[in-house]
């Protein structure tokens, strides 16, 4: 049974999730500020977090910094009461893998709980898939979850190394917007969604620096291919 971590300074949402997620069998550990989360996520080991933007102490967009610098690869959703575009993008560059405005929909959380465990858990058909793949000078190892462009490490979140994994095996394969999203998150966000625009703004800020040759396109109306 995948165990969730809930941090939400909200007793009741963070109680009816909890009775949610143990009916659909998953074990759950809760925390009602980030200070608690913290202290779980290394005591309680759990699968995925599911943690609120605001809470006292310590916030949830701090969680998701400290687990970061300290090389946790923890599934992160992220719920928020703030649906502006650049509180999102927040919540995304803190390292977040995902995130959730309030109120949600408790299918589509479940779903989405669904999807970051598919994401972590190895696939044995893709056991002999983990060669390095390479682009121009751009090195990026499947099996080790790591990149380089050139001899430089290029430091990546869980979602962008699944995104550039994806583009590099399917170089010079115009990926519709669609396909990206069911591959990588495991459902479509909808044509309105930001959120892999968002995704390819941080890979080329971390790979396509100046003087760098570019290798990641967009294709207008479809979606993003990797060429050189």
């Amino acid at each position: 049974m995948p165990t969730v971590l809930i941090a939400d300074d909200d007793r009741a949402i963070r109680e009816s999730l909890a009775r949610a997620l143990s009916l659909s069998d998953y074990q759950v550990v809760q925390a009602n500020d980030g200070a608690a989360a913290l202290s779980l996520v290394a005591s309680a080991n759990p699968d995925v977090a599911v943690l609120d933007v605001m809470m006292p102490n310590v916030d949830g967009l701090t969680v998701c910094r400290v687990l970061r610098s300290e090389k946790n690869r923890l599934p992160i959703l992220m719920l928020t009461a703030r649906t502006e575009t650049a509180d999102r993008v927040a919540g995304l560059d803190a390292g977040a893998d995902d995130y959730l405005p309030k109120p949600f929909d408790l299918e589509e959380l479940l779903a989405r709980i669904r999807a970051l465990l598919r994401r972590t858990q190895p696939d044995d058909a893709d056991a002999g898939e983990a060669e390095v793949l390479r682009i121009a000078d751009v090195r990026v190892d499947p099996r080790a979850r790591q990149a380089w462009r050139g001899d430089r490490v290029v430091e990546l979140s869980k979602t962008e190394f699944d995104l550039l994994e994806l583009l590099l095996r399917n170089q010079g394969i115009v990926l519709d917007h669609t396909t990206i999203y069911e591959r990588i998150w495991g459902y479509d966000f909808g044509p309105d969604s930001k959120n892999l625009a968002v995704y390819m703004s941080y890979l080329r800020r971390k790979l396509e620096l100046d003087g760098e040759d570019k290798f990641l396109h967009t294709v207008r109306g479809v979606g993003y291919v990797a060429r050189t």
